[in-house]
């Protein structure tokens, strides 16, 4: 055993040891507790903010203009390489791995009966919101940043047989955007039903 001066070495190293330990948990928890407090801030803020209810998100598709909401859309990611599911249908183009979680592709417009999306470089993937628990991703030919849809007019579609597309706005250049609801769309049998 190891003494310097009647002090054992061994019990010195070990004291400094807990208190640098105990101090790394004390930071560890007070940075914890600084993290949770802003997040229960901003989502308080998200819930009561009228603002955020009236901000989408402005996309692309094809040549119509999409609005989505901010709370069912998720990471935006680049194409990247989608590989082809066989036997399923040409709207469903296929999994795409976003960081170790492969998601559906899916071409929106090709799913009503118009032409496939031409990929290419502005195009993107919105992958759906973690809380629709449900693993897919919206191919977009561009994506057009925040809108808000109070400075919008609002207008009905309509009767539509679908229950994710039933409100238009006309913005103040006159261009007209639909409302897309993922969360009524990821409940639509032909929606999932991609098999042939």
């Amino acid at each position: 055993m190891a003494t310097i001066n009647g002090t054992d070495m061994n019990q010195v190293t070990t004291a400094k040891l807990d208190k640098s330990s105990e101090e790394k948990r004390g930071d560890r928890r007070e940075r914890l507790r600084e993290f949770q407090s802003q997040l229960l801030e901003r989502m308080q803020a998200a819930r009561s903010s009228e603002a955020a209810s009236a901000n989408q998100l402005g996309v692309m598709i094809g040549q119509t203009r999409y609005l989505l909401n901010l709370r069912e859309a998720g990471e935006i990611v680049s194409v990247g390489h989608i590989t082809p599911v066989p036997l399923t249908r040409d709207w469903y183009l296929g999994l795409l791995n976003i960081r170790g979680n492969l998601i559906g592709v899916i071409d929106i417009q090709r799913f009503q009966g118009h032409p496939l999306v031409e990929i290419n470089s502005d195009c993107r993937v919105i992958a759906f919101s973690t809380g629709l628990a449900f693993n897919a991703g919206l191919l977009v030919t561009k994506v057009l940043g925040l809108r808000n849809v109070a400075e919008m007019t609002a207008q009905q579609i309509g009767t539509d047989e679908n229950g994710w597309m039933q409100q238009s706005y006309v913005d103040g250049n006159a261009q007209t955007w639909f409302e897309l609801n993922l969360s009524n769309l990821i409940q639509d049998g032909s929606f999932l039903h991609i098999g042939l």
